[in-house]
This record gives structure tokens, C-alpha cells and sequence, in this order.
């Protein structure tokens, strides 16, 4: 049984200001769950990048995702506790803002191949064959922007 949305603050910024809070979130989703390696999760990109971070009612980080500046979406994760409540949805909406702002007329993102539903649901749609990144399997995926 799903369970309803949960308030959430998205609060989009740089790496200075948001670096604790979205490791966080990253080290405990990608590197503790997923079994990614700490020396591939994090990155040089991470200092151009415009980052999102989600808090729930209670000021807890709950999920974080980046813009790349050339218009790709990633590293989004949600913590387990609070998958399923609209968070990545959140995120995401922040993430196109965002890239929209910026002039992006298309943003792209990997997708985890389980979570391809997702992003089918926030009008990405796939292109291209599934790929390995970091032993999970993606796929790559891209949304238009119109002007």
C-alpha cells in the first residue's frame, strides 16, 4: 500500500552549500545500498553542479539529485524511509526548473532501469539500449523543453 505525499522542502543551491546534506543522502543510497564504489560516487562535477536537496517536516534530508551543466540530470537518490511519498518527484520538478532556467531545451539522465516507470512518469522518455554504470544497469533518457 502506497502512502500519501509527504510535505517536502526542496531547497536547490551549489555544492558549498549543500555538500553535507546531499553526501549524506548519496553515501547512504548509492554507496551503503547499492554497493557503489565511494571513489566513483563522488565527483568533480559535483562543484559545477546546481544541487537539489529535499527535507521533510521535520528539517531531515530525505533526497538529493544535481544538474550537470550541460543539461544532465543525476545522482538522484531518495532514502529508504521516505521512497514512495513523492520526494523524487519533488527533486526532479526542481531539477528541470532549474535546467529550464538555465536554457536547457532538453535535459537527459541515466536511469536506473528500475526506476524508468518513474521518469517515464515526469515525461523523459528512453533512448537507446540498456548499459551498465557501476554494475547497475541503466538507461539513457531525455526530456524536451519547450520554450
Amino acid at each position: 500500500m502506497r502512502q500519501p505525499p509527504v510535505t517536502v522542502t526542496v531547497v536547490v543551491g551549489d555544492w558549498t552549500r549543500l555538500r553535507d546534506d546531499a553526501a549524506a543522502v548519496r553515501h547512504a543510497v548509492f554507496v551503503v545500498e547499492q554497493n557503489v564504489p565511494p571513489e566513483i560516487e563522488m565527483d568533480e562535477f559535483d562543484a559545477v553542479c546546481v544541487h537539489a536537496v529535499a527535507y521533510d517536516a521535520d528539517g531531515q534530508v530525505v533526497g538529493t539529485g544535481r544538474l550537470l551543466p550541460d543539461g544532465h540530470i543525476g545522482r538522484m537518490a531518495v532514502h529508504r524511509r521516505a521512497r514512495g511519498l513523492g520526494v523524487g518527484a519533488h527533486l526532479l520538478q526542481a531539477l528541470v526548473e532549474a535546467g529550464r532556467a538555465a536554457g536547457h531545451r532538453k535535459l537527459m539522465l541515466n536511469a536506473q532501469t528500475h526506476a524508468r516507470g518513474f521518469y517515464e512518469r515526469q515525461g523523459f522518455v528512453v533512448e537507446g539500449d540498456e548499459f551498465m554504470e557501476a554494475g547497475i544497469p541503466h538507461v539513457a533518457m531525455a526530456r524536451a523543453l519547450p520554450a
